[in-house]
């Protein structure tokens, strides 16, 4: 909230209501050595016009969607948010509710939840969904726990076609259950090769749709397999896509998960999230977190409240269908504004427009002189191959105003000149067209080095690209100089930081351009000096390692 009008006499009543003369009072529990000594390095209060000015610098210096143009996802995507979504999720009877344990005083609440449900069970064609989890990421996660569950098998086999930070949440997940993670290959040609790492001990077969390289996934074949294997199917759809494309649920998948970040939420750093998980009604006793119910009270009158609760940790415990105890229910609550303003109607049109957009893309790239790496048909996006390192182009045209995509070397070695780009319902003409122009002058001034993109078995002849995109084959003996790309492993974590819903600089950020998050955190670290307790060791907002080039040359 913008404003808390808590005067020095509300505190006084308050700590008076509950008993006590101080808020010091209230941490009498915690033991002496766990307290602070001294205060902590924190400057002297502003004031609000002051804190506001100094807030507003720190945002300047990141580069945010109202500052570039976007064609960065990855899984965080720039879409549209309508203003009745932050109108309405910033009264104070959602943004200061708690959990509706109590549901005669939390009806309006639970209703909201309850149409959430509904809406994302529509939507992937599933019987039922949940009030949500925390992000696609662990929604999935979860997913495969509950198919192990479910099947009483310890083995989850996984697409290497899906999110690459989902895969690492996953064997977080599964590792300490002794499940294990099989991955089926998917790098050459952008889909699984084979699904014949599916067998009869596998809990479950995951996939994505479209896939983390925008590709549309063949889920009736996937479903064929797990009928063979006794498997189930899981899917992590995106939403918007699931809008235009036949649904996760009308081609057999049993358990649905997924990210809500496209359905008005703002990209905001990579979070807060929504994590969205539907499934089949069998399964209703199984499904992680919470479910709202619609029922009657004793007068008949219609009511919501939370049902199935013997599942759920704070009743079960170390018996409980999963340890997640609570649920992104304000971001659920945009979800279901947007959902409710744009309509079944909107949200297929939102994704006809981002075909229409794509496609457009995709001739216009190929023109400025990168090439399409895979075959098939995509959905927002695609991946194009370039005759020199993505990251080199992505930092070019980073300085002119453009968020070029993603360079997949960053995560599959081998790939440092494949550029994963995203396109949405609301990118132009003039934006795309401009794009094309940047990336062919980019390339256009590179120097004209050979670029290594295949040897013969017995090496005496290569193939090479030249920074107009020919390929032609040479003799190793003719090759004067050559670049070949060095392989190197860059871990990026998810920095993850839950805010409000605010507008430029701090909401429509990617997690690439952060250069004011990143004076945030060094002034946290610097105030938390002193703070040596040994669970702390210090604030750290970890550095992009850059993919090197070798150049060689005949001597």
């Amino acid at each position: 909230m913008p404003y808390i009008p808590h005067s020095e006499e509300d505190r006084k009543e308050m700590l008076k209501t509950i008993g006590v003369d101080r808020i010091e009072d209230l941490f009498v529990e915690i033991p002496d050595d766990l307290r602070l000594k001294a205060p902590l390095n924190v400057p002297e209060g502003l004031d609000e016009y002051k804190l506001f000015g100094h807030l507003n610098e720190l945002a300047s210096k990141n580069m945010s969607a109202s500052d570039a143009v976007c064609f960065l996802g990855a899984g965080i995507y720039d879409r549209y948010i309508p203003a009745v979504v932050g109108a309405l999720i910033s009264r104070g009877e959602f943004l200061t509710a708690y959990t509706p344990y109590q549901p005669e005083a939390s009806q309006g609440y639970l209703q909201t939840i309850y149409e959430f449900q509904t809406m994302v069970a529509e939507l992937y064609g599933m019987d039922l969904a949940n009030a949500s989890m925390y992000c696609g990421a662990t929604a999935m996660a979860e997913g495969a726990l509950m198919a192990c569950s479910i099947k009483r098998r310890s083995q989850v086999v996984v697409s290497e076609a899906v999110h690459p930070h989902y895969r690492q949440v996953l064997e977080t997940y599964c590792s300490p259950m002794d499940v294990e993670v099989k991955t089926i290959p998917a790098l050459a040609s952008g889909r699984e090769e084979s699904l014949d790492l599916v067998t009869e001990e596998a809990a479950c077969l995951i996939l994505q749709q479209p896939n983390f390289f925008g590709m549309i996934t063949d889920i009736k074949a996937a479903r064929e397999v797990c009928d063979r294997t006794g498997s189930l199917l899981l899917v992590s759809a995106d939403p918007t896509a699931a809008g235009l494309l036949p649904t996760p649920g009308e081609l057999g998948a049993d358990i649905v998960t997924g990210e809500g970040q496209p359905l008005g939420i703002p990209m905001g750093l990579g979070g807060p999230l929504l994590g969205l998980f539907a499934c089949r009604r069998e399964y209703a006793r199984q499904i992680p977190g919470r479910i709202v119910g619609r029922t009657h009270d004793e007068q008949g009158r219609l009511g919501y409240t939370m049902t199935l609760r013997t599942r759920e940790q704070d009743i079960r415990r170390e018996r409980a269908t999963s340890n997640i105890c609570t649920n992104e229910a304000l971001m659920a609550l945009a979800a279901t504004v947007y959902m409710s303003a744009v309509g079944k109607n909107g949200i297929r049109s939102v994704a006809e427009s981002t075909v229409q957009n794509t496609q457009y893309a995709i001739s216009r790239l190929t023109e400025a002189g990168a090439r399409i790496k895979y075959k098939g048909s995509v959905f927002g996006e695609f991946v194009l191959s370039l005759p020199i390192e993505a990251s080199q182009v992505r930092d070019e045209l980073h300085k002119r105003g453009i968020l070029a995509g993603l360079p997949l070397g960053e995560y599959f070695e081998g790939e440092e000149h494949s550029l994963l780009v995203a396109v949405t319902e609301i990118r132009t003409k003039d934006e795309i067209d401009w794009f094309a122009s940047e990336l062919a002058s980019v390339l256009d001034n590179e120097e004209n080095d050979l670029w290594l993109v295949g040897a013969s078995l017995d090496q005496s002849r290569v193939q090479v690209r030249q920074a107009d995109g020919h390929v032609d084959a040479r003799s190793v003996e003719t090759i004067e100089k050559v670049t070949v790309t060095k392989s190197n492993w860059s871990i990026k974590d998810q920095f993850g930081l839950e805010m409000q819903f605010t507008d430029g600089a701090l909401a429509e950020i990617h997690e690439e351009d952060t250069a004011g998050f990143e004076a945030v955190m060094a002034a946290l670290s610097k105030q938390l000096e002193g703070w040596d307790e040994e669970w702390y060791e210090k604030v750290v907002y970890p550095p992009f390692e850059k993919n090197a080039a070798v150049v060689f040359e005949r001597v």
